[in-house]
């Protein structure tokens, strides 16, 4: 079993100033390394200077992405699209917990897999799983710690840890928040590939899990559609629309699906940018998220 926290990493200087350590963090490529303190030439400096832009710029607008999430499909969104540019996961199981000993409540994000609510029953059912995750980083004094899934590992190897296996997913980010008397409110925990979680990722997850919390808390807050809602909402796409849909959410290309229905790539593309009109949204990724909202999609 490995645990890690976003203790400085080999190379890093023990800064007492934060700010410098977070524009360490946020130079570095994802692996745990800085920069060195050689000269570096204009055309260089300048280079990192457009990569720290772009890196602020990212930072920012999921910031602000988060407060736009008011409803499931949302947050779906936002997750499985633009956060991934800041953190790349492959499934995302979001935790809330109530009481002590705390009792789970989880729900699973991701892309890559066609039933992740799978992911996240597996997760709760499990009774090694969430507990495990959360003792490490309550041991960990609430920093995020990182996880390798398998038999080693405090959450064993039963059902989840295989299905991550298959996935190719077994390196698990989680980090949460916590209240002022220490007790856990919630956890979120990424899948990833094994080498994807450096030091940056782990910066980013602390950066990110405050704004991560209040989205999620606010999905929980629903609205039950009214007939008239449905009924309008179903008439939206037809009956070959919403079956495209279907094979879009299930990570079909356009030359796969033609072929599942004996249709040419082109006529799949030509439905698939009527869905995107229709929905009001800019890519296969929203327009999921777009039908998952106005409930006219049941996977």
């Amino acid at each position: 079993m490995r645990v890690t926290t976003n203790e400085p990493a080999e190379g890093f200087a023990p800064q007492p100033v934060q700010v410098i350590t977070q524009k360490t963090v946020l130079q570095d490529g994802g692996n745990g390394e800085a920069h060195s303190g050689a000269p570096q030439s204009g055309t260089h400096q300048a280079a990192t200077a457009q990569a720290d832009f772009l890196q602020i710029e990212s930072i920012v607008l999921n910031l602000d992405a988060a407060l736009r999430v008011h409803a499931r499909a949302h947050f779906f969104s936002w997750t499985q699209g633009l956060l991934q540019s800041l953190i790349r996961h492959e499934l995302l199981i979001c935790t809330l917990c109530h009481g002590k000993p705390p009792a789970f409540r989880a729900d699973g994000f991701s892309m890559h897999s066609p039933d992740p609510a799978l992911f996240s029953d597996m997760f709760v059912r499990d009774s090694s799983i969430a507990p495990a995750l959360l003792k490490s980083w309550e041991e960990r004094r609430f920093q995020p710690i990182v996880m390798e899934a398998g038999s080693a590992s405090p959450i064993g190897n039963g059902a989840f840890s295989r299905e991550l296996e298959r996935m190719g997913a077994t390196q698990l980010l989680s980090h949460g928040l916590h209240d002022a008397d220490g007790h856990t409110l919630s956890l979120f925990t990424f899948a990833c590939r094994p080498g994807t979680v450096g030091a940056r990722q782990l910066y980013l997850a602390q950066l990110l899990a405050p704004a991560m919390h209040a989205a999620w808390v606010r999905t929980q807050v629903t609205r039950t559609p009214t007939g008239n809602d449905r009924a309008s909402n179903q008439s939206i796409l037809t009956v070959r629309e919403l079956d495209i849909l279907k094979w879009i959410y299930l990570g079909k290309s356009n030359f796969e699906i033609g072929a599942i229905l004996k249709i040419s790539p082109l006529t799949v593309k030509n439905h698939v940018q009527k869905i995107l009109r229709k929905l009001n949204v800019v890519n296969r990724t929203q327009a999921i998220g777009k039908a998952l909202e106005l409930r006219i999609f049941n996977p």
